[in-house]
């Protein structure tokens, strides 16, 4: 990527945080300060600081920004496709360094095991998210996705899919998951429409849905630990 040398006008706002950074470690940089390192220049109208604090207004969340798109980043005003790009590789490449050697299969022993492998997926997000992780007999994780954004509601998430998918992936059972943006952990009616539906479905097609966690603010509730799963 060609350098583009940054305004004399600026050259001092984004110093700041870089000499911090150098001298006293990342952890003395904020979040904004983090993304306009990244982004690395403002535009004629407005600092590049200005610009990630604005970033970081509309996200409200900094974890927002693993579930952000290109498209969502480029309405931005000052943020164009490669800086968008930029900030994605960057949260592309956090991803990857905190997750688990592919080759090297998680193992659910427990709740609190299921819990930790999809908190960061999970949490500050501003929609429900369904997720489901796919378990061999040994209750290594063979595959996890999201397979539902929005109110969750047993009318939309579709056991066939989920089931099709388990049966694909020649799965033993299957852990579901799913986020409560206010953070709290409380099983709405739904919640437990859902999950009575999905263990029913399970029992009839030979597997098993080991468990369904809610996921709040960096806490969790197991259904099958509170007596909802038999």
């Amino acid at each position: 990527m060609q350098h583009v040398p940054l305004k004399l006008t600026e050259r001092a706002d984004i110093d700041r945080p870089r000499e911090r950074f150098l001298y006293q470690g990342a952890a003395s940089v904020s979040n904004e300060e983090l993304i306009a390192l990244i982004l690395r220049s403002g535009t004629k109208d407005e600092p590049v600081l200005q610009i990630a604090s604005r970033l970081m207004q509309q996200l409200e969340h900094i974890q927002a920004l693993k579930m952000t798109t290109l498209e969502e980043l480029t309405k931005t005003k000052g943020i164009g496709t490669i800086k968008a790009v930029q900030l994605l590789a960057a949260v592309e490449l956090g991803k990857r360094i905190a997750s688990k050697n592919p080759l090297e299969r998680y193992t659910i022993r427990s709740p609190a095991d299921a819990a930790a492998y999809v908190m960061e997926d999970l949490t500050g997000l501003q929609q429900e998210h369904f997720l489901v992780m796919y378990l061999n007999v040994k209750n290594h994780v063979l595959h996890k996705e999201v397979v539902f954004i929005g109110s969750l509601n047993a009318s939309l998430v579709h056991p066939r899919e989920i089931f099709r998918n388990a049966i694909k992936r020649s799965a033993a059972s299957i852990l579901v998951a799913h986020n409560h943006p206010s953070g709290t952990t409380t099983p709405s009616p739904e919640d437990l429409d859902v999950t009575t539906r999905l263990v029913e479905v399970g029992k009839l097609v030979g597997i098993e849905v080991v468990d369904h966690l809610i996921i709040g603010d960096y806490d969790y509730l197991s259904l099958k630990e509170k007596g909802y799963i038999v």
